[in-house]
């Protein structure tokens, strides 16, 4: 069984940074993808970015690509989500997701979820 618990989420000016920390209870942690979804009032969940546990590649929506950044710290079973130049189309309540497939964590259909943490981007 994999928990997953997100933090560092809050409220920031337009063209502010944050960073996520998404840490996992696993022992296995650095043999799974994970990934962040984020889910705005009124809106699906949209994905955000993924990284895989073999070889570090990422993958970004393009809505994000160039601003935020995906990277992980299997000694600390921790992943981060890196933002910058946040705008107020980023205000979403963000999750980390976890599998064993990358594919599942990029479709957003892993078997684990964090319970996620708010972001607010104020203009």
């Amino acid at each position: 069984q994999v928990q997953l618990v997100e933090s560092g989420g809050g409220l920031v000016q337009v063209g502010g940074s944050l960073r996520l920390s998404c840490a996992s209870s696993g022992r296995t942690f650095s043999t799974y993808a994970m990934g962040w979804f984020r889910q705005a009032p009124g809106k699906e969940r949209e994905f955000v970015a993924a990284i895989s546990g073999s070889d570090y590649s990422s993958y970004y929506a393009n809505v994000v690509k160039g601003r935020f950044t995906i990277s992980r710290d299997n000694a600390k079973n921790t992943v981060y989500l890196q933002m910058n130049s946040l705008k107020p189309e980023d205000t979403a309540i963000y999750y980390c997701t976890a599998s064993p497939a990358l594919s599942a964590v990029a479709a957003g259909s892993g078997p684990y979820w964090g319970q996620g943490t708010q972001v607010t981007v104020s203009s």
